[in-house]
């Protein structure tokens, strides 16, 4: 198979997503039921009540394509986030969106820049482009802004910042944001990656969207699958001026979001008790998951997201090797080695009594 495709095509490590129920419990004998899953940072509590009444409601109508332009999805969003609907580009979830704006934005031979320790779509996306990356290196496990924007070169096209960021969950406050969106040069996209940002307490939310009028070059990219619990119906979006969505709804796939996904997200946008219920949650879990690594001596990375990245030894095969003993514990976690943190693990925060099962097992792990 060498022979065909690009080089850049063939050096790209397929996207290793956390490992399925089904696939663990085959794989070590385990009942599924008995299986905790803290891989994916998925909302737990599943899908809002609000959105199955949606997609029932749209499921008489899946003879038919979904509306390609998702003008009701559009519409709600647009109310929202008080810009108009044009402004809106729909994704089929927002690792969609980021693989639209590297397509949209960036040739062969050109650079993107992310930082070192940032979701591996942004690696994966420079790639498939046949771009050049420019990884600078992490401060505290997270961005260094001022870094990033002295490695634009002449031929950067786009950048990524996540915030949150994954996997490490650190945070970015608004006003480090907004002196960076100004030392960018107005020919650099950037993509401001918020897939977390419903998961921040109140004093460090910021309305990012607003932003977008003042700086032409800004994208800021949400998803629905964390805390609204979409993950596997993959609706996302992003908000940039018009001559940014333009150029990406001419690379955007049609129909990318299908029409029970774009009910469900339109009941999940005014869910405001589902959302308040998830955040409560959240901060709960976070506070049981770190007193348990306090207690055990383990060293974590605060988190502003619905995951704790926490270390579990000191040798490179440390990540593995308590991953594995988990596993065989039936209690799935994500290891995080590509990211070059093999001596860590990154745990999504679950109901109490799935934190609890993972902070049993990890005690028998490195037992």
């Amino acid at each position: 198979m060498s022979k065909f495709g690009p080089e850049y095509v063939r050096a790209i490590a397929p996207y290793q997503a956390g490992k399925p129920i089904a696939e663990v419990a085959r794989e070590f004998g385990l009942d599924e039921a008995s299986i905790v899953k803290l891989a994916s940072n998925e909302n737990p509590f599943g899908v809002p009540a609000s959105s199955q009444a949606a997609m029932t409601k749209a499921a008489a109508d899946l003879g038919r394509y979904p509306d390609a332009n998702g003008f009701e999805l559009k519409a709600a969003l647009s109310t929202r986030y008080d810009v108009p609907a044009d402004w809106i580009t729909l994704g089929n979830g927002s690792n969609d969106i980021l693989e639209i704006a590297a397509h949209a934005f960036v040739q062969k031979g050109e650079s993107v820049v992310f930082s070192q320790y940032s979701f591996a779509v942004y690696a994966l996306a420079t790639q498939g482009v046949g771009a050049r990356a420019i990884v600078v290196p992490a401060v505290e496990y997270g961005h260094d802004l001022d870094a990033m924007a002295a490695a634009i070169e002449a031929d950067t096209r786009l950048l990524y910042v996540a915030n949150p960021n994954n996997p490490t969950g650190t945070f970015i406050g608004a006003a480090q944001v907004e002196a960076f969106l100004r030392q960018v040069p107005s020919n650099v996209i950037v993509v401001l990656d918020e897939a977390y940002n419903e998961y921040l307490a109140p004093e460090h939310q910021f309305e990012s969207a607003s932003w977008v009028r003042n700086y032409p070059n800004l994208v800021v990219s949400r998803t629905f699958s964390k805390a609204y619990g979409l993950a596997g119906l993959r609706v996302g979006f992003a908000i940039a001026q018009p001559p940014v969505t333009d150029l990406m709804n001419r690379i955007r796939q049609p129909f990318n979001v299908n029409s029970l996904a774009q009910a469900a997200a339109i009941a999940a946008l005014d869910d405001k008790q589902f959302l308040e219920k998830g955040a409560r949650n959240n901060a709960e879990g976070y506070r049981q998951m770190t007193a348990a690594f306090e207690e055990l001596g383990l060293d974590y990375v605060p988190s502003f997201g619905n995951f704790v990245l926490v270390r579990v030894g000191d040798d490179d095969g440390a990540g593995a090797r308590v991953n594995l003993a988990l596993l065989r514990q039936g209690v799935i976690v994500r290891p995080v080695g590509s990211y070059g943190l093999p001596q860590w693990l990154r745990i999504s925060i679950g109901l109490p009594h799935e934190n609890a099962a993972f902070i049993a097992a990890l005690k028998k792990a490195l037992a």
